[in-house]
This record gives structure tokens, C-alpha cells and sequence, in this order.
């Protein structure tokens, strides 16, 4: 069965939680749009359920089960914990877990008017993640590497988005490349923070979701995020309150940032693709943080 033959609906979600959590099968379920490599539907008001789909393997899901139960006490912000796990069926050939609903509204759906809180947030939160982890956690499959490993893809998104400004990018991206590597302990990582995988309420940052690409390494992969994620004028907020960055890890997560943002904005323009983690909306938000990166505050 290939993926665009799996179709995924209510009905198939409810069947599945018949079989394998029948007391979970007379909750309220509802789809829960976006979605790259697993789709979402809530499930009842406090759960729900991350069924994979474009991923070709179920490490993600697996990663997310193994690690975020041991995580999740110890950081600051709310993160989908799983309570049940689905494992493949003849109904149903991929993995799905029931997960904690994590309340609030996507970044790429809503917006920060807090800026200074949210910094605040997003330091406090990373502060508690980025500790040293354990000898058997998990490496980075396709993501965590210095920037300078990562140059063809920056080219490649460069070339595919062609910004006015790209001689200027290219400064930020080369600076990144020039910084020392990472030469601390592994840290654990989330790895891809982007505006779809954070959570705002009330202006402010909430909860942090989607840890299928959760692995061990250099900690700017995540700082990028005081561009791709916070409002213009409190990345400096960010990281006197983070207080643990030194020059060459900003200077890596600059870089990191242009090319994370680069990325949202090829993904924009191919939000009519049919890609379903494409959005037209993730353009415009790709543009203001390469807009941040390069007006860094």
C-alpha cells in the first residue's frame, strides 16, 4: 500500500482505537490540518493522535515514544507525551501513538505580541533541554552537523528562493561556516523549531510540539530559533537570558537561521503543490525571519 493509497480518515482513526484502545474508541475525534511526515487527529479534548504517514520508517514515532516520557517532566513548557501506542495492522500497516494534545495555536497560524516574554519562554525552555544526554540517545539522521557540512542544501534552497538580498545572506551564511565547531558535550537537541512546531497562547510562546527529529549534538541548531521564531528585536533578549552561548555558536546559529528560513520560504512556494507539510503561509513567514537574521537585535 503506498501513501497516496493510504488514505487516512476519521472512520479509519476510530476503527484503529477499536481494535487496540476500544476505551479510547467513543472519544470525539477531529483532523487536525498541517502535517508533514505524520497527520494529526484530536482525539477528545486532552488527546491525540500522531498517525504516520509520509515518514518511511517509524524511527520518529519510535524516538518520540522511547524518549519524550523521560523529557517531558523536566522542561518548562507543555510537549505531546504518548499514553498509547498502535502498532501496525492489516487495517492499518504504520505506527500511530495517542499523545497528550498540547493546547494553544501553531506560530504559522497565529502570531507572538508578547516578544520579550516569548524570549524569556523560549530561553527558560531551551536551558532545561540542552543538557548533556545519555551515551544511548539518539544521533542526527539528516540534520546537526556545522554549517559548513551543510552548504549544498544552503545553495540549493539559495538558489530555489533567489532573495533579493542574497549577497547578504550568503555573508551571514559563510560568517557560520568560518565559526568554530561545537566542542561541548552532546546536548540534546529538538532539532526543528520552526513556526509549525510551536504553540502561542496569549501572545506568547505556550508549548513546543513535533519532536520526531530529537537527537544529540550542537545546541544552535535550536538557538536559530531566536530568529526563525521570535519577533524582530529580542534575539539579544534571547540569549543574555539563555546565558550560555558563546560568539561561535551564534555565528552558527545565524547561519542555521538564514537557512532555516530559506527553507520555509521554498516550502511556501510549494504550498500549492500538494506537499502536505507545504503552506503558501509559510513564505511570508520564512521572509520576515530571513528579515530578522539579517537585521540581527
Amino acid at each position: 500500500m503506498t501513501d497516496t493509497e493510504l488514505k487516512i480518515t476519521a472512520d479509519l482513526v476510530r476503527d484503529l482505537l477499536r481494535e487496540q484502545h476500544p476505551d479510547l474508541a467513543g472519544l470525539a475525534i477531529r483532523e487536525v490540518a498541517g502535517g508533514w511526515g505524520n497527520q494529526m487527529w484530536r482525539l477528545g479534548d486532552e488527546l491525540a493522535v500522531r498517525m504516520q504517514r509520509m515518514d518511511p520508517t517509524p524511527e520518529l514515532q519510535l524516538k518520540e515514544r522511547r524518549w519524550l516520557p523521560v523529557l517531558a517532566p523536566r522542561l518548562p513548557l507543555p510537549v505531546p507525551t504518548p499514553v498509547r501506542f498502535g502498532e501496525p495492522s492489516e487495517r492499518f500497516p504504520k505506527h500511530w501513538t495517542v499523545m497528550t494534545w498540547v493546547p494553544g495555536e501553531p506560530l504559522d497560524h497565529g502570531s507572538i505580541s508578547r516578544g520579550a516574554h516569548a524570549a524569556d519562554t523560549l530561553a527558560a525552555f531551551l536551558q532545561a533541554l540542552h543538557v548533556e544526554a545519555p551515551a544511548d540517545a539518539p544521533l542526527s539522521i539528516d540534520r546537526g552537523a556545522h554549517p559548513r557540512d551543510c552548504t549544498l542544501g544552503f545553495e540549493r534552497f539559495l538558489q530555489a528562493v533567489a532573495p533579493d538580498d542574497i549577497a547578504d545572506v550568503r555573508d551571514v551564511w559563510n560568517d557560520a561556516v568560518a565559526a568554530p565547531a561545537w566542542e561541548g558535550p552532546p546536548m540534546w537537541v529538538h532539532g526543528d523549531l520552526h513556526p509549525a512546531n510551536v504553540v502561542v497562547s496569549d501572545g506568547t510562546l505556550s508549548g513546543i510540539i513535533d519532536f520526531g527529529d530529537l537527537f544529540t549534538g550542537d545546541p544552535a541548531w535550536d538557538l536559530a530559533a531566536a530568529w526563525v521564531l521570535l519577533p524582530a528585536g529580542t534575539a539579544t533578549r534571547f540569549f543574555d537570558t539563555y546565558g550560555r552561548a558563546d560568539d561561535a555558536s551564534i555565528r552558527r546559529a545565524r547561519g542555521l537561521a538564514a537557512m532555516k528560513s530559506l527553507f520555509l520560504m521554498l516550502m511556501g512556494q510549494n504550498g500549492d503543490r500538494g506537499l502536505p507539510g507545504g503552506k503558501p503561509h509559510w513564505g511570508p513567514a520564512g521572509h520576515a525571519a530571513l528579515n530578522r537574521v539579517l537585521k540581527p537585535a
